[in-house]
């Protein structure tokens, strides 16, 4: 299935980093081979981009979960739930800040502003600034940036005030799974080192 910021992105040209080392080696997809390779092409089937992210090189190893992560990632991040697109990236953005990741950064900002966010809104959040959201809004970035540095702190108050802004248990759960994932994406990308893809750069409307 097609996604608009992958279909934006096969019209635009990012200007991407030099080729650079990163602190453990990737599988790219000139050397991937048997079952690695079938994976890659599996992303490429299901979403309609060609050229295959650096995260899921990171896991080329196993091949596997390659293909489990596209499916975690279509069905949790990359689709309207409980949260719309907007809300999720929102999230992904925030976390990714929190976790002084420029690699998912400066993916989520760019898929973020994709789905109708300004780019006021990404300086914002590069910045730790989150007064230009709603209320709302602002209160869940502030729980789940407790839930991803602190989670055992997290309390039934915590979640009450939540429910008092209007969010439904659905989408308290869905916005604790988005930042999980998040998370775990950010620790495996800085572990690796990717470098950031330069998609904030691209000029687009």
């Amino acid at each position: 299935m097609s996604r608009p910021e992958y279909e934006l992105l096969s019209r635009l040209k990012a200007e991407r980093p030099a080729q650079t080392e990163t602190k453990i080696r990737l599988i790219e997809e000139d050397e991937a081979t048997g079952e690695t390779a079938a994976a890659y092409q599996y992303f490429r089937d299901q979403t309609g981009r060609q050229d295959v992210p650096g995260i899921l090189k990171c896991f080329g190893i196993n091949p596997a979960f390659v293909r489990q992560m596209v499916d975690i990632s279509s069905s949790l991040l990359f689709c309207e739930g409980a949260l719309t697109r907007r809300q999720k990236e929102l999230i992904a953005t925030y976390v990714s800040q929190l976790n002084a990741c420029p690699y998912c950064f400066d993916s989520h900002g760019f898929f973020l502003m994709v789905h109708g966010a300004s780019r006021q809104t990404v300086d914002d959040l590069a910045a730790g600034i989150l007064t230009g959201l709603s209320e709302a809004e602002r209160e869940l970035l502030l729980y789940l940036g407790k839930v991803e540095r602190e989670s055992f702190k997290t309390t039934p108050e915590d979640v009450a005030h939540m429910r008092s802004l209007g969010w439904q248990e659905e989408q308290i759960a869905e916005a604790v799974h988005v930042a999980a994932m998040m998370g775990f994406c950010n620790r495996v990308a800085n572990a690796f080192g990717l470098p950031a893809q330069n998609l904030l750069s691209l000029q687009f409307t």
